[in-house]
């Protein structure tokens, strides 16, 4: 197992990620959060606040870095959704593994439910959502078509907005030469309403009990 842990290390180390994998990988890592269901861990809002910021330095052009992951996140949705098209519900009943949690479906699907085809653009930024809600969709027989706006505006709005966080933080004095303090911040916060979301289930499994008592 220690080669799995290594491996999520290096793919959780947003720096890194950016200053080695460059362009190739960033695009690689935004289709798999949005387009595989294996990439649900992966740093998504972090990486382009990162990207962002590395941009500001002159290390990256803000304007290809944005093409192209836009380009990214787009595909990415539209290959989940297309996946969950065909597949359709046989997922709800697949065992769970290593990089399959059928929790994570159930709540994607809960979501969309609640807020329906808006869910495309609001779980962009809500990490692990944003992962299984184009499957959700697929699985829904959403028109393609409506589909496809929502997706469009949606992966345009966050890879924008994410990045131009990043570059406008970066541009500020004093956050260039503490770019390592920043970026923490921005894998901290990135993980922050996950964590919350946890500490919410968990304390609603414990009160259960005491309340059927």
């Amino acid at each position: 197992m220690d080669w799995l842990k290594d491996l999520f290390h290096k793919l959780t180390d947003v720096e890194t990620m950016v200053r080695v994998g460059g362009l190739t990988a960033m695009t690689a890592i935004i289709f798999a959060e949005t387009g595989l269901m294996i990439g649900f861990f992966l740093p998504g809002d972090s990486l382009l606040v990162t990207a962002g910021v590395f941009a500001a330095a002159g290390r990256l052009n803000i304007w290809t870095l944005n093409a192209l992951l836009i380009v990214a996140a787009i595909a990415g949705d539209t290959a989940g959704y297309w996946f969950g098209r065909r597949v359709g519900q046989a997922l709800f009943t697949r065992p769970k593994s290593l990089f399959f949690n059928p929790a994570h479906l159930r709540r994607a699907h809960d979501f969309y439910e609640k807020h329906g085809g808006k869910t495309i653009i609001i779980a962009r930024f809500m990490p692990i959502v944003r992962t299984f809600a184009p499957i959700v969709a697929g699985m829904g027989q959403m028109d393609y078509r409506r589909f496809l706006s929502f997706n469009v505006f949606g992966g345009l709005f966050w890879v924008v907005s994410m990045t131009g966080i990043g570059y406008f933080l970066g541009k500020i004095p004093g956050v260039r030469e503490n770019i390592e303090v920043v970026i923490l911040v921005v894998v901290v916060l990135s993980i922050l309403p996950g964590i919350v979301a946890f500490a919410r289930e968990w304390w609603k499994k414990r009160r259960a009990p005491a309340t059927e008592a």
